[in-house]
């Protein structure tokens, strides 16, 4: 999907995980060494798959990091570090060995840690500044918009995290995204735009349904989220329940 990070999906299609989870590999052409990004769902297939693959390029796994801790991008870590060796490093749920702004040697390149939380406490984001990409996990997906998950998630940190891959992208150091889920993101600062206005939009729409009288959640989410298939109206419900509580904070 570019020159250093290669994707292999999972076969976990869904309302949440869209085609399914993007397990990404990143590694410098010829290097012996390789770094999984999101080893997915517990699935003997799917994570002997990741390890057949590096092998067949030359490489063995030694890092397995987790752009945070839902199950569909964290389950399958320890069967492949039991695969492997390889070690896990992850922000907090037993681990807290991943922090802002460290770099790590995936492959021979280096990937640099983005804090972003927002649609978890614990989302992070990983720059390869190699591809001017930014491997973003949930916190922006290849289409459609996340779920800020409500209570770990919080609207404000989550904005802060969009102001902050803003700027990577306007600075010119993030040109492209490769998501959690869905394609790769070819026009990143296009994309980042789309869902700040997104999230501001659906602000002035929930202001707009409790002036209307609509009392709490669910009756917010029956008027903001009506357009959308209900299969997701739970997810709704986490994001409308961080908006009501950014809302009252402020």
């Amino acid at each position: 999907m570019s020159p250093h990070a290669y994707c292999l999906l999972q076969g976990n299609p869904g309302p949440m995980t869209l085609d399914g989870t993007n397990t990404w590999v990143v590694m410098a052409p010829g290097s012996s060494s390789a770094l999984v990004v999101d080893p997915g769902e517990d699935d003997t297939a799917h994570q002997q798959r990741v390890v057949d693959h590096v092998a067949a390029l030359g490489a063995r796994i030694t890092q397995v990091v987790l752009t945070h801790g839902h199950h569909d991008h964290s389950e399958g870590a320890p069967r492949l570090a039991r695969l492997t060796g390889a070690a896990v490093r992850a922000v907090g749920r037993g681990h807290d060995d991943l922090a802002d702004g460290d770099v790590l040697d995936a492959g021979g390149i280096e990937l640099r840690v983005v804090a972003t939380p927002g649609h978890t406490s614990d989302s992070v984001s990983f720059a390869l500044a190699a591809d001017h990409a930014l491997l973003t996990g949930d916190t922006v997906l290849g289409r459609g918009t996340t779920v800020v998950a409500h209570p770990d998630g919080e609207l404000e940190a989550y904005l802060g995290s969009l102001e902050r891959i803003a700027a990577l992208t306007g600075g010119g150091a993030v040109t492209s995204i490769l998501p959690g889920h869905g394609p790769t993101v070819p026009d990143a600062s296009a994309m980042v735009d789309f869902y700040r206005v997104h999230r501001a939009e659906r602000l002035d729409q929930v202001r707009a349904a409790l002036a209307d009288g609509a009392d709490g959640a669910d009756a917010v989410v029956e008027r903001v989220y009506a357009d959308v298939d209900r299969s997701v109206w739970p997810a709704a419900r986490m994001s409308v329940l961080a908006q009501l509580a950014y809302l009252q904070g402020r």
